[in-house]
């Protein structure tokens, strides 16, 4: 056993109490390897560990095996202090927002990701940047403790894999990705019914919310950069969620010469959100600039200005690097 997962095994076994945190607006990454190793600790260390999110769950990962068990960080007590916290997918430690204190205050950190923008936050950084996804991390860590997957497990595993690789079509999908996939349709697991509740069970809001984001895409630069924004008032105009502009960026980098595909999001507070993709150009230099992080293709940022001014920066600074 490597000394990593022995740390932690040893961590989750002396631990009274123990929290697992998700990143604000979580995808399946983040969701399903917090339910994975939610559900192992339950069941081969007979002890509960509170599955945190930031909000509420987003409807589309409702099918999760024991989604329930997700709370509100927001309905924690804030003194409370946990033996365990353990952060999950979560690139920076101000990507769990109120849960920041909470993880900060318990007694011993742990943090496991693929990102590799990831600092090291915790007392214990379980981080591999080649890792397609978290979940595939936890599956190592689950073998190497010699226990045996049940099918919940599998699952969720299944969807952390599933989402971050964009259905095996990212440039993160390897050999090992079809390997693990394989393995976990060994251990029951659907590629049909998950691809479907993943990808195919939109309500028809959110598709009328995406084809409008879509409709409103600008183009600059011969065609090479997509950008599309969405302010508060289009949110309501369709009532929509945070989750409903999940994807969208995706689509927008389909177009035949672009080169990098941006979503703008107008948040509560006046910021700007944003959500990067390219298909050569390395976007680590760009977010790193507004404090942001993330993967080469994938990253994303926060601007702390009006949409309109961050639309203005992002644009230049994209440009200058295409340039």
């Amino acid at each position: 056993m490597n000394d990593f997962s022995l740390e932690l095994k040893n961590k989750i076994s002396e631990a009274e109490n123990i929290v697992i945190f998700s990143h604000v607006s979580p995808d399946g990454d983040t969701l399903g390897s917090n339910l994975a190793l939610s559900i192992m600790i339950e069941k081969f260390f007979n002890k509960k560990a509170d599955s945190v999110i930031v909000g509420a769950l987003p409807n589309i990962y409702t099918f999760l095996p024991q989604s329930n068990k997700f709370i509100d960080v927001q309905s924690l007590d804030k003194n409370k202090v946990y033996d365990l916290a353990i952060a999950v997918d979560v690139a920076s430690k101000d990507r769990l927002v109120y849960g920041t204190n909470i993880f900060d205050n318990a007694k011993y950190k742990v943090n496991i990701d693929h990102h590799k923008t990831n600092v090291g936050y915790g007392d214990l950084n379980i981080i591999d940047g080649d890792a397609a996804c978290v979940g595939i991390i936890l599956y190592k860590i689950f073998k190497d403790w010699e226990f045996e997957i049940p099918k919940d497990v599998a699952r969720c595993i299944y969807t952390s894999l599933l989402t971050d690789t964009g259905g095996f079509k990212y440039e993160n999908t390897t050999p090992e990705t079809f390997m693990l996939a394989a393995d976990l349709v060994r251990l029951g697991v659907s590629p049909t019914y998950e691809f479907r509740a993943c990808y195919e069970t939109k309500p028809q809001s959110m598709v009328q919310f995406q084809a409008y984001v879509v409709s409103n895409t600008v183009f600059y630069n011969n065609g090479k950069i997509a950008f599309s924004k969405i302010t508060r008032s289009d949110m309501s105009k369709f009532n929509a969620t945070d989750d409903f502009t999940e994807g969208i960026v995706e689509v927008l980098r389909t177009s035949k010469n672009v080169e990098v595909a941006a979503i703008l999001k107008e948040t509560k507070e006046g910021f700007t959100k944003i959500s990067l993709r390219s298909k050569t150009l390395d976007l680590i230099p760009i977010v790193v600039d507004f404090g942001g992080g993330g993967h080469t293709f994938a990253a994303g940022c926060t601007i702390k200005k009006p949409i309109a001014i961050a639309y203005d920066k992002l644009l230049k600074r994209i440009q200058s690097e295409l340039e």
